[in-house]
């Protein structure tokens, strides 16, 4: 498989495990002390860290970091704004739009020598 397939996978694996350590407990512990939440969010993200660390080792073979962040911040807003909309709750705004395209720019501009050449 490719590296950047394999990248993209692992990565989008780790943001759904990232975004649910960081933001479930805001839903399912918010009657919790938040040194609860903290060690249950430690356990949820070490599947993320199980995910995401050898996705940007094998993305380190085709990518320089700054791509790969790039990357992974494209990847975390592709996870998040579904996670918050359907299940936090919360409204989506034209906000979440605009910054997409923010990100958008900041791939064109991290990848672009890729595309050149």
């Amino acid at each position: 498989m490719s590296p950047y397939l394999t990248t993209i996978g692992l990565l989008t694996l780790s943001n759904v495990f990232m975004t649910f350590a960081w933001y479930a407990h805001l839903k399912n512990l918010a009657d919790k002390p938040w040194v609860i939440a903290a060690f249950i969010s430690w356990g949820i993200a070490l599947f993320e860290y199980l995910l995401q660390v050898p996705a940007n080792r094998i993305g380190f073979t085709v990518m320089n970091v700054g791509q790969l962040k790039i990357l992974q911040e494209v990847i975390t807003l592709t996870v998040f704004v579904p996670f918050a909309v359907f299940y936090l709750k919360e409204k989506l705004t034209w906000d979440y739009f605009y910054a997409g395209l923010c990100i958008l720019g900041a791939v064109f501009f991290i990848m672009r020598s890729k595309f050149t050449g």
